[in-house]
């Protein structure tokens, strides 16, 4: 097939139904075909401008499928522009088709984008004891690594400390609500991770030669999500829509045999205690703590996918205290920044403002600070809310949902300070026992404290600055899981806040007003304020004195990195296969989703002795397979 881009229709040649349909007005999970059924493409049209790029007539063309579509809003009229794929009645003609339009970047090859299993165990497969694979957590990275050893023939063994995904949206509204908190089912924690509680956003910036973005995405598709994820530039499902996406995608992998198993805790690593000559330790099994039942047990495991999420602190303490290899990694720290999303819809599109068809605008902004600080919103939910998202008690973390319908009054975005190791607290006995504990912090301190002589950070040195702004965060809202909020008017000017403006907090449990330049580090006070400024250059109103901040914006990523070979395992632990954002290899749902499958197939390549897939070794699989 032939892949041509950057194809522009005006807003008349769409069909009635693409130009007058809004938003599904329900979040919910749609519950039969029809519901889910999208307005259909302009074909016709399409098919005019294929062929008057390839000069071809319409005869020609077999096949015309919509691979992508975005808008234009830049002009006077509203466009939109599509990436298509044709086919030809003669396919022997295509060959010669590409090479007369050569020099046209927008008319290449459609690369082949389906997932193939890279090996798969044979039908009467049975493991030997520890050799069934096993993935800790079930947020984006675990599910799709379960799913790939699962469709691998490999049957994996899923432990996640948190509960399900109905069970723990209940859980989460009892904090939302009555500032209840339960730290083992949460935000943070449960069937789906971190990712269900968001705006659910489907793209990335990531590198994918192997197109696994679209085997996720396909998958979201095929397990209920709405179908123009596919082709919509900045696909999103929303948090109601993926609680069924997620029951769905969980039964398919049971159904190949794979197991998932809820409020299952791992308490500790078990790693054999010597090492072969110039070589790493093996993974051996897991130490359990099964939080329904109360009790420990062990289990054999010789392959481990650790899909922690980037909050698991307690779980890189002990990898850390079994000697796994950790290095501190820079991560964001900021507030969430709140306008009324219509301010953003006429910032970005202007006299198109409104249109069923944009919906709600997003953005993304960066400016970099005199004090060499960079700043930049981070995971933007236009029409969304603020959320609770600790997973800890007594500290207070802030986050960004949206639903499907994205129809709330407020847009929000998470407005952050890049930093990094040599921000983080060293040899501070005191920061560390307030992180971890007397026993504990006084040991890590000690450690600390040597590293730093070493011109070397400790790896677990940023949990000990997040846990410090999210105490500050929890004390300056005043208990109750309240979180501190300020005006963007007054933060600037340097003054508490007493009075909310227009501009209505969505945080529940709720805000107190205050001053954050009290809860945050004076270099991120002083990039968020040169900020605010230069960034109402580039969005009219962006800087508006009744905007609202709330705080503390803390776990845009891990603050360490779980480092791993090219073979996907750690460095010095063979056996253990770290994925995903707690890992520190991925940073939203689709970038954590495709980690996951790179990592299950090196798993189950090693498992079954076939060498793991690269992009070489996949073109050299598909050429076989076509």
């Amino acid at each position: 097939m032939i892949r041509l881009s950057e194809l522009k229709l005006p807003l008349e040649a769409l069909s009635i139904e693409e130009r007058t349909a809004a938003r599904r007005a329900t979040d919910a999970p749609a519950e039969t075909a029809a519901d889910r059924a999208p307005p259909p493409h302009p074909i016709a049209a399409l098919r005019g401008l294929v062929c008057q790029t390839l000069g071809l007539p319409d005869a020609a063309l077999a096949e015309l499928r919509v691979h992508k579509r975005s808008f234009d809003a830049r002009g006077a009229a509203l466009r939109a522009v599509y990436i298509v794929d044709v086919a030809l009645t003669d396919p022997a003609q295509e060959t010669a088709v590409l090479a007369r339009h050569a020099a046209n970047p927008h008319v290449q090859p459609t690369p082949d984008m389906v997932w193939r299993a890279p090996a798969t165990a044979p039908l009467d497969w049975a493991p030997a004891e520890g050799d069934r694979p096993v993935v800790v957590g079930f947020g984006p990275c675990g599910i799709f690594a379960a799913l790939t050893l699962a469709e691998m023939g490999l049957r994996p063994l899923v432990l996640e400390r948190g509960r399900p995904v109905r069970e723990r949206t209940q859980d989460t509204w009892g904090l939302w609500r009555r500032g209840v908190l339960k730290a083992e089912s949460n935000v943070q924690f449960g069937e789906g991770g971190a990712g269900l509680f968001s705006d659910g956003k489907l793209y990335s910036q990531i590198k994918d030669p192997r197109h696994l973005g679209r085997r996720v995405m396909q998958a979201f598709v095929e397990a209920g999500a709405p179908p123009e994820i596919l082709y919509e530039a900045h696909p999103h499902i929303g948090t109601f829509k993926l609680v069924k996406v997620v029951q769905a995608l969980r039964a398919r992998i049971t159904a190949l045999g794979g197991e998932v198993r809820f409020a299952q805790r791992v308490a500790d690593v078990l790693i054999e205690p010597d090492a072969p000559a110039h070589g790493p330790r093996q993974l051996r099994g897991l130490q359990v703590h099964d939080l329904e039942r109360g009790q420990d047990y062990v289990l054999h495991a010789r392959r481990v996918v650790f899909a922690l999420g980037h909050s698991a602190r307690d779980t890189f303490a002990q990898l850390h205290q079994r000697g796994v290899f950790l290095e501190p990694k820079p991560f964001s720290i900021g507030v969430r920044i709140e306008h009324p999303q219509s301010l953003i819809d006429h910032a970005r599109w202007g006299r198109h403002a409104g249109n069923p068809l944009l919906g709600a605008a997003a953005y993304k902004l960066v400016h970099h600070a005199r004090n060499g600080r960079t700043v930049y919103s981070f995971c933007m939910c236009p029409g969304g809310t603020v959320v609770a998202a600790t997973s800890e008690p007594e500290r207070v973390v802030t986050n960004g949902m949206s639903q499907y319908s994205r129809a709330e009054r407020n847009a929000n975005a998470g407005l952050v300070v890049g930093i990094g190791p040599e921000d983080f607290p060293h040899a501070d006995p005191a920061a560390w026992a307030a992180a971890f504990g007397a026993e504990a912090g006084v040991h890590y301190a000690r450690e600390a404290a040597a590293l730093a002589g070493q011109s070397a950070v400790h790896p677990l040195a940023g949990v000990v600055l997040q846990r410090q702004l999210e105490s500050a965060a929890y004390r300056a809202g005043g208990g109750g899981y309240l979180a501190p909020a300020q005006l963007v008017g007054d933060f600037v000017a340097a003054r508490p806040s007493t009075a909310l403006g227009a501009v209505q907090p969505s945080y529940q449990p709720g805000v107190t007003l205050c001053d954050l330049s009290t809860v945050l580090p004076r270099y991120a006070v002083d990039a968020l304020r040169e900020a605010l400024p230069a960034l109402g250059q580039q969005i009219r109103g962006y800087d508006r004195s009744d905007a609202l901040m709330t705080g503390v914006e803390t776990r845009t990523s891990a603050p360490l990195r779980i480092t791993r070979g090219a073979d996907c395992q750690s460095l010095n632990v063979r056996g253990l296969y770290p994925a995903g954002e707690g890992a520190g290899y991925a940073g939203g749902i689709l970038s954590a989703g495709v980690d996951g499958i790179r990592v299950a197939e090196a798993l189950g390549c090693h498992l079954l002795g076939m060498p793991a897939p690269t992009p070489e070794r996949a073109q050299r699989l598909d050429m076989a397979y076509g």
